[in-house]
């Protein structure tokens, strides 16, 4: 059963500029606004990160965290082009949320980094940690944080969104193309878009669990590191996207009616991608505050880093992204901690 466009038959031929004028029109309104909104987040973005780049003092912290500060900048291009290109929303939604796993995995790394500094031991970082209950809704579980296979276990929680995410993508994609993907039908069962939502949300939610549990163990150690402003940043960033998504959608036929041009659909997608665009400016000025680089000021004397290091500097991080390497090494641990329990 192939899905029916999205987008009308009929194509706008007129252009921006006109031999006696421009053709102001609300789509160009919101295309000159949501253009305007983007150069605004990118000169932030690029003053946070720059910052970062000439204080490098501490790697292991600010490259994880120049990842985080370039989410309201993806976020705010990629939906621009999605605004300009509104034909082919669809693609650009899907590369849009590629990020936001790598965001996750990047503060998840970010968290561990903050605690190793504060116990001194990267290796042993949670040994003085009692056994505890899980958090809802598993709380009748109980679990011991000194156990070797408890960090792999929460590391991979993170980290496994960061392959799921792009396949669902990726899939989808696929789908769009074929024409099967239909995302204006809902939770139809006829098409794919019901059964890869339920992936994304199986996976994103496996993700937050992951990193509930790792904050909620170490609060203590996290303080003064400002750790729910930092998760704020990247969490309402998602969560604003997800629920004004679901209500333009919902306003759809209703509020929202097609034009010769534009079916209501593209309206809705376009209002979407235009309001992402005008958000990502306090976003970025958010992470400017949350994410500040006065805590890696370089000593006086000391000359600025050269920006191209820590912009090209990948290694830790695909290092740290190779998924199936944590799954291996933590049924490693699981079978030597099950062989040494049964000795016992």
């Amino acid at each position: 059963m192939t899905c029916p466009s999205d987008n009308t038959d009929a194509i706008d031929q007129s252009s921006f500029w006109s031999s006696d004028s421009v053709h102001w029109d609300a789509h160009r309104v919101g295309w000159a606004v949501a253009g305007a909104c983007t150069i605004v987040t990118l000169i932030i973005s690029t003053i946070t990160v720059i910052s970062h780049c000439r204080n490098y003092t501490k790697p292991r912290d600010q490259r994880q965290i120049i990842r985080i500060l370039y989410m309201p900048l993806v976020y705010a291009v990629i939906s621009f082009l999605s605004y300009r290109f509104f034909r082919d929303y669809t693609y650009y939604s899907f590369i849009e949320v590629v990020y936001e796993a790598i965001t996750l995995s990047a503060f998840l790394l970010l968290l561990i980094e903050f605690v190793a500094e504060k116990t001194g031991a990267r290796e042993n970082m949670l040994a003085k940690k009692d056994k505890r209950k899980l958090l809802f809704p598993f709380c009748c579980w109980r679990y011991r944080p000194t156990k070797p296979y408890f960090m792999y276990a929460v590391k991979w929680s993170v980290l496994q969104y960061v392959v799921v995410r792009p396949a669902v993508s990726l899939i989808g994609i696929i789908c769009q193309a074929l024409g099967i993907l239909c995302e204006s039908k809902g939770f139809d069962a006829h098409y794919a878009n019901v059964y890869l939502e339920a992936i994304d949300f199986v996976s994103i939610s496996v993700a937050l669990y992951g990193l509930f549990v790792f904050y909620g163990l170490t609060r203590e150690e996290l303080e003064g590191k400002r750790p729910l402003a930092k998760f704020l940043c990247i969490k309402l960033i998602v969560m604003f996207t997800f629920y004004q998504s679901f209500v333009f959608s919902a306003l759809e036929g209703r509020v929202i009616k097609a034009t010769q041009f534009w079916t209501a659909t593209n309206i809705a997608n376009g209002l979407n991608a235009l309001t992402i665009c005008i958000e990502m400016i306090l976003f970025s000025a958010f992470m400017m505050w949350a994410y500040p680089y006065n805590e890696y000021k370089r000593p006086a004397g000391t000359p600025p880093t050269s920006i191209w290091k820590p912009l090209w500097d990948r290694r830790v991080f695909l290092r740290n992204i190779r998924t199936a390497d944590l799954i291996s090494v933590l049924l490693y641990h699981s079978s030597i901690n099950y062989c040494k329990s049964s000795i016992n």
